[in-house]
Formats: C-alpha cells, structure tokens, sequence
C-alpha cells in the first residue's frame, strides 16, 4: 500500500512539492501532447489501439476453453465492457474539466482513499501487463527461431525462451530511458496492423496446410473451463484506465460514445474472427498463444509473429512509465530525469525479466489479470464510482441502479472464480 507521501494521495493535476506532476498526470501529459484537440476518426484509432492488443492472441484458446455457447459471453462481456466505458465518459463529465484520470474519477468519488485503492490496482495491472508482454516476445521468438542459445563464461548456456526473453529486454530498454513518450504512443497503433495479419495468417493456415476441421473443435459447452474463457474475454476489453487520455485528448467529448462503439465493434469482430477461425483450426489443440500452432518455417508464420512482436515493444515503456514515475515521486526524484530515471527504469524492467523468466505461462497469467485486476477496473470500478457520485444527485434511475447492481454482482463473481481457478492452474505448473 501507498504510504504517507505517496503520488497516490496527491491531486493529479496540482503541482508537486517540486513543481512536477504526479505519475499518472506525468504520463496523460506525454500521451495528450500530441493528440490534443483529436479528431473523430483519429480518436476511433487510438481507441481500437486501446482495446486491441495481445489478448487477441488468446481468444481461440478461449474459445476451446469454454466451448461455442461461450460466444454469447464473449458478446455479454464486450456489451458490458463498452457499457461501463460508458460509465466512465459519465464521470469524466461529474465535475467539468477537474476530472483527467482514472485516479481522479476515485477522488471525486471515494476521496484519498478510492484515489489510493484504484491507483494501487492500475499499477499492479500495468506491472503484470509488462510481464505478460516479454513472455509473449520470448514465446514467439522461440518460435520463429527454435533451437537458437547462446553460450556465457562459466559454461553456462542460454537457450529458447530465456534468451529470447532476455533479448527483448535489452532491445526495450532504451526506450524506457525516454522522458516523452508520445512518439511511442504513435509507433503503437502497428498492433491493428498485428492483429489483421494474425487473422490472415490463420485463413492461409486453415486454407493451404490444416482445413478448418480440427479434433475436438465441436465442444458446445464447457462448464470446467468457463473461469477461464471470461477471464480472457474480459482481457480483450480491457483499456479503461486509458479511457479518460482518449476522452481528454478528443476535440469533441460529445462524441466519445460515438467513439466507443465504432472501437468496441471494430475490435469484437476482429476478436470474433480470430477466436472461431483459430478453434476451427486447431481445436482442443489450440494453445494459449495461438501463434505457437502455426507451423515453423511458413511464409505466414513469420509474418504473424513478427507483426506480433510490434505491439509488446512498442507499449511496453508506455506501460510501466507511471511506475517509474510514482517511484520516483516517491524517491523525490520527479522531474530530475537521466541517470535517475534510466535507473528506476532499468531497475523495473530486470524486475519484470526475473518474473517473465520465473512465471512463463502467457494464458494462465493473462487469465489472472483478466479475473482480477481487469474485472477490477474495467467493471467493478466504473459501476461503484458512477452510483457514488450520480446517486446522491438524483441522476440514476431505478431501473439503471438495477442493472447496474447485476452488473457488480457478476462482475464479483468472475473475479473471485476466475483468480482461483488462475491461480491455482498457475500452482498446478510448478
């Protein structure tokens, strides 16, 4: 927990004791520089680059987790995900311009202490996030490249996963030296890019190699792995913390809504495609990362990983850049920026490395953060701020309030089971 002192207890948009931002005011500034007064279509774009990201990997081993009837909760989930986005535009409007951030939203809300608790909560999101990245880029490496090591003094070797994972780290570094970051913001938006030649990739796979036929592909129902296949739905929807960046950077804020539902169905209908095109393919053999199903050595198998590999290299210093940033307003040390900074940021990045390296299972990690965390702000989080601050106006309506209420009580539930179940398939491993 934060302790006295912390970024989390300072208002985001007031000056620091030194005359600096807080972390996650630091990192709207980096990311709204470039996109302030965002047009529609530029909106819809960074939105999609939002919600669209590694979790389209997983969907078809969701898919096979859960069975066809699952789809109707892939649907539920998106419909409920772009409902609470909703929530949070709503709160974003409770009190004028004052309100920039996620923290801000529990500010006016809950006081310090919903400032603290969702600000504790996001950080240990984009922690787990970043570690989830290095094991995508050491997974897909091995397998564009199997059998590679690397041979150290003292006779030990370094092969497969760990190198690749190591290697990643030392091309990601530099850029979390950086102090703006909003060129990286830009160079992000390849992960449509990724996502449509992934989904590319398996048409030629089921086409020229596979069929669309696979063993066990016609599983209707599976009660034992449903934790898992909503805990990764809720991943592919996930993104509410940026919301309020997209909504502050808008030209026109009216338009949000707008905004949300051309990204939410843009990205649905990739995640769809993906999911039944891959469960077709591969069926109960499809694994976690799909991309570890197509066949080494293949024109699209190459094109698909590398194009995949973009996006966790590109978001991973705009991920952990409000860490380095509240340790260092922690460590007063905000705004010194050089060796201060590439330290902290070194130090985070071999941090996530160690965990990459110690805990290399992509699904059952994404499975967690869907149940836990991701449930946790992308539902639970929305729905208690808007009823905390329109209620006691009178701006709800019963029936919403209803609604509203089912919502918590469902989005509870998942999280509860679905952390259980990860966790425990996480023991399980070792």
């Amino acid at each position: 927990m934060a302790g006295q002192g912390s970024p989390l207890d300072e208002p985001l948009l007031a000056p620091g004791k030194d005359g600096g931002e807080d972390a996650v005011s630091m990192e709207a500034q980096h990311l709204l520089r470039r996109d302030k007064g965002a047009s529609f279509s530029r909106s819809c774009l960074n939105l999609s680059n939002v919600i669209s990201g590694v979790g389209v990997l997983s969907v078809p081993y969701a898919l096979a987790q859960g069975g066809w009837l699952s789809l109707a909760l892939f649907a539920l989930v998106g419909a409920v995900c772009y409902y609470t986005g909703e929530l949070v535009a709503r709160c974003m409007r409770a009190d004028g311009d004052a309100v920039r951030s996620y923290p801000d939203i529990g500010q006016l809300a809950f006081g310090r202490p919903g400032r603290k608790a969702i600000g504790a909560v996001m950080y240990a999101e984009l922690y787990l996030v970043a570690i989830s990245f290095l094991i995508l880029e050491g997974d897909n490496l091995d397998k564009l490249l199997p059998g590679t090591s690397l041979g150290l003094p003292g006779g030990y070797l370094l092969r497969g996963k760990q190198l690749f994972t190591l290697a990643a780290a030392v091309v990601i570094l530099p850029t979390t030296w950086l102090g703006d970051l909003s060129v990286l913001a830009y160079v992000s938006a390849a992960g449509l890019v990724a996502s449509a030649a992934l989904t590319a990739s398996l048409v030629w796979a089921g086409v020229a190699e596979r069929g669309f036929h696979a063993r066990g592909g016609d599983v209707v129902f599976s009660l034992a792995g449903l934790p898992t296949s909503l805990s990764l739905y809720f991943v592919c929807f996930s993104g509410h913390g940026v919301f309020p960046t997209v909504y502050t950077s808008m030209r026109n804020k009216k338009d949000f809504t707008k905004v949300l539902l051309a990204s939410s169905l843009l990205c649905s209908l990739n995640y769809a495609l993906t999911a039944v095109l891959g469960y077709l393919i591969y069926g109960d053999d499809v694994k976690s990362l799909v991309t570890l199903n197509l066949p080494s050595g293949k024109v699209y198998t190459r094109v698909a990983i590398l194009t995949t590999l973009v996006t966790p290299l590109a978001k991973y210093a705009l991920v952990i850049q409000p860490i380095t940033a509240g340790i260092e307003e922690k460590l007063s040390l905000a705004g010194q920026g050089g060796l201060p900074r590439a330290a902290i940021s070194t130090a985070v990045l071999a941090s996530t490395v160690v965990a990459a390296c110690t805990v290399p299972f992509f699904g059952y990690l994404m499975s967690f953060i869907g149940s836990s965390l991701n449930v946790t702000v992308a539902v639970l989080f929305p729905c208690l701020s808007y009823l905390r601050i329109y209620v006691p106006r009178g701006g709800v309506r019963r029936a919403e309030v209803a609604a509203i209420v089912g919502i918590l009580a469902v989005g509870v539930c998942v999280a509860v089971v679905g952390t259980c179940t990860s966790l425990h398939q996480i023991a399980g491993t070792f």
